[in-house]
């Protein structure tokens, strides 16, 4: 048995830094459940030093390795030998630079450490353990707005998607991805068709006869039309924030859905048919305005298998005096 302990990477948001260990202990505790088949034993947040680890102890095979390097706020592990902490290397999946997903702020951007969070449940509950030893899966965001979580996916070298109904939004993510990819000198062509482009990049000819080419799909749509735009059972998972009862990506008419019980009702079916049979969804949202019970329900009717007990009950958490978030994740039935 090893005894390891993670430090935590900061957060800029500090509200978020101040769940960051809490949160990253539940994520560990997720997904040695869904990825490892409960290998770790006594995960527990630990002040060592005066300063928050996350510590467990396991054997360190190169599985258990691969998803402690890649938890989404792991800043660097260590092997504990008594009051002494032994450096380890990250065996880490992320492929581009971490600006991807760090140079973006704008109001009401979703935290990228709980875009890699919820994405990582997600993987872990379609894919086991392989999405953490370069396994490549789709990732569709429905409600992408500014591409906070397309980004959180191409940086680990995954392919993209996704769709929004405000096509300011759609288009200011476009240019700032396609200005990255510039700014990278990364090999890339676009095409567009319709409300739909295409963005195919590798960071060079090397890198693309070697496989490691990737694909973004952005749509400016309604959510309700993914089907239309990426066809039946093309995704391996979905992962979203919703939206806290202000706007949606989806309409009824010329008026846009306030309610995310009503997005959940008119999307949830149509964001099952898109992924494939043995795909998951992971949502996060805001619990003071939809209950976590409500948000289970509406999964099981839609024809998912929402993840409950212990092991998936840990992510609840304050944004402000408004928002309290929560985390769900499920399999498609």
């Amino acid at each position: 048995m090893t005894d390891l302990a993670v430090l935590v990477q900061p957060s800029a948001n500090r509200v978020y830094a101040q769940s960051g260990p809490a949160l990253l202990a539940a994520e560990l505790a997720a997904l040695d459940h869904l990825a490892l088949g409960d290998r770790l034993r006594d995960i527990a947040v630990t002040e060592l030093g005066g300063v928050p680890y996350v510590t467990c102890s396991g054997e360190l095979d190169d599985e258990v390795r691969a998803v402690v390097s890649n938890l989404s706020a792991t800043y660097a592990m260590f092997e504990r030998d008594g009051d002494r902490l032994l450096p380890l290397t990250p065996v880490r999946l992320d492929r581009w630079d971490d600006d991807l997903v760090s140079i973006q702020r704008y109001p009401g951007r979703t935290n990228e450490q709980l875009t890699r969070l919820v994405l990582n449940l997600t993987l872990a509950a379609a894919g086991g353990a392989r999405p953490f030893t370069g396994a490549r899966l789709r990732v569709l965001d429905p409600l992408c707005g500014r591409g906070t979580t397309l980004n959180v996916a191409v940086q680990l070298g995954l392919d993209a998607a996704g769709i929004d109904v405000d096509r300011k939004d759609v288009d200011a993510y476009l240019h700032f991805f396609t200005s990255w990819l510039k700014d990278k000198r990364a090999k890339h062509a676009s095409s567009r068709h319709g409300g739909r482009t295409t963005i195919t990049f590798a960071a060079d000819k090397e890198a693309q006869k070697a496989g490691q080419g990737q694909e973004v799909v952005v749509v400016s749509a309604d959510t309700t039309t993914a089907v239309e735009h990426l066809g039946k059972s093309s995704v391996d998972v979905v992962v979203t924030d919703l939206p806290y009862g202000v706007q949606h990506g989806s309409s009824s008419g010329d008026a846009l859905r306030r309610s995310p019980a009503d997005l959940l009702t008119a999307a949830l079916p149509v964001w099952r048919s898109v992924l494939r049979p043995d795909g998951a969804v992971g949502l996060a949202w805001n619990a003071k305005v939809l209950p976590r019970a409500d948000v289970l329900t509406a999964l099981d009717a839609a024809g998912f298998h929402p993840l409950t007990g212990e092991a998936f009950e840990g992510f609840g958490h304050r944004v402000d005096q408004a928002i309290d978030r929560d985390v769900v994740v499920a399999r498609r039935r």
